[in-house]
């Protein structure tokens, strides 16, 4: 049985992510969604990926893109956006 998902405004859901970054294990310190998209079914979070000034990835690129993916698998089944 499909449970409908929670309908929550972005600022509901922005606040809601940073609270799991803060909280998690992998947190880096300036680790935070800025914002947020429904993309079909998922919700995509996007925010600071730590890249060099040529636009290089650094070792916290992938510990964002992974927090990030974390954050879509946790909450698109649950919420989606207003």
């Amino acid at each position: 049985m499909h449970t409908p998902k929670e309908t929550l405004s972005q600022e509901a859901l922005l606040t809601l992510a940073n609270d799991i970054i803060r909280s998690h294990e992998d947190f880096i310190h300036g680790m935070r969604a800025d914002g947020v998209e429904q993309r079909g079914d998922v919700l995509v979070f996007k925010g600071e990926y730590f890249m060099t000034d040529d636009g290089t990835p650094t070792p916290k690129t992938m510990a964002v893109f992974n927090m990030f993916k974390y954050l879509a698998h946790q909450l698109s089944d649950k919420y989606q956006l207003d």
